[in-house]
């Protein structure tokens, strides 16, 4: 979701990200250049500036202490978007967004650790967007409506609902993109919450599927390469490649001396908007963004999402 917004808002306005930065091996505010590694900000932040060198991606666990910071340091600043922060309530965003996947509604779900929910399902009122994420992609108007019913929004509550997209594979290192088929077999190498989409979408785009799962946000170590390795090569097929998501991917370039003999390909992913509603989704971020002065940036001017 953070992707599809810095998407959406890049062209036109100087977009921020801010994230804690999960599983790094560093502590306190920090803006990610040309030196920085997913070690000392994170997976998913180092997946952002990899992938949107143009944007300011910023990691920092006091994100009331790290906006101020990064308005200081990149005061053309239009938009913040704050990566996993609906129940960081220390932050009064311009527009709240709550995630909800399809197949487990946040209204059918409890509180950690009798589920999964790190809120109590009342807090979805602060919400000013409910998006229904990893839906069908054929999901039918009778589906949506039923969702709708079920979750119930308020009056000033915006609903939409989105799929998951797969990208073409590209190489690791070369990034030369390779086409799969039911004569690819796959080692899928991945360290990711809810694997269960991609490999339902492996199961109809490739051959045979061999998965080496890894808790979430794993930090591959040289013992890992060797499961790795022994596992492909356990492969008998000559058609036959090593798989990776690019939030895992980010945590493996850096063994490509070990890893630069493998044919390892990373699969990208991103949320299609369904129902064709596509620039009503936009235009929300876009109306909030312009609802603010043009110059004089400061804390009390800039738009946080």
């Amino acid at each position: 979701m953070v992707e599809l917004l810095i998407t959406l808002l890049k062209d036109d306005y100087k977009v921020a990200t801010l994230s804690r930065g999960y599983k790094r091996k560093t502590k306190g505010f920090a803006i990610a250049n040309d030196r920085t590694t997913a070690i000392e900000i994170g997976d998913e932040p180092m997946q952002f500036h990899i992938k949107f060198p143009e944007i300011t991606v910023a990691v920092g666990e006091e994100r009331l202490v790290a906006i101020p910071q990064i308005l200081h340091l990149k005061p053309d600043t239009d938009v913040i978007i704050l990566d996993d922060a609906f129940q960081h309530r220390s932050v009064n965003a311009g527009i709240n967004i709550l995630l909800t996947e399809q197949e487990k509604l946040y209204v059918q779900d409890q509180m950690f650790p009798a589920g999964s929910l790190r809120d109590v399902p009342s807090g979805a009122s602060r919400a000013d967007m409910i998006v229904i994420t990893k839906c069908n992609p054929d999901i039918s108007e009778t589906e949506a409506e039923r969702i709708r019913k079920l979750i119930n929004p308020l009056k000033n509550q915006e609903l939409f609902f989105v799929s998951l997209e797969y990208q073409t594979p590209y190489h690791l290192f070369n990034h030369e993109s390779i086409t799969l088929n039911k004569n690819t077999d796959v080692l899928l190498v991945c360290g990711i919450a809810n694997p269960k989409p991609l490999l339902k979408y492996l199961k109809d785009a490739a051959g045979t599927v061999k998965t080496l799962r890894f808790p979430d946000h794993h930090i591959f170590e040289t013992s890992d390469l060797r499961t790795i390795y022994e596992n492909f090569d356990s492969i008998s097929s000559v058609n036959k490649i090593i798989l990776t998501t690019e939030k895992d991917a980010v945590r493996l370039v850096k063994y490509a001396t070990e890893l630069e003999s493998y044919p390892v390909f990373v699969l990208g992913v991103s949320h299609k908007i369904l129902f064709n509603r596509q620039q009503e989704f936009k235009s929300r971020f876009i109306s909030f963004i312009n609802s603010f002065p043009s110059t004089g940036k400061n804390i009390g001017n800039s738009g946080v999402v």
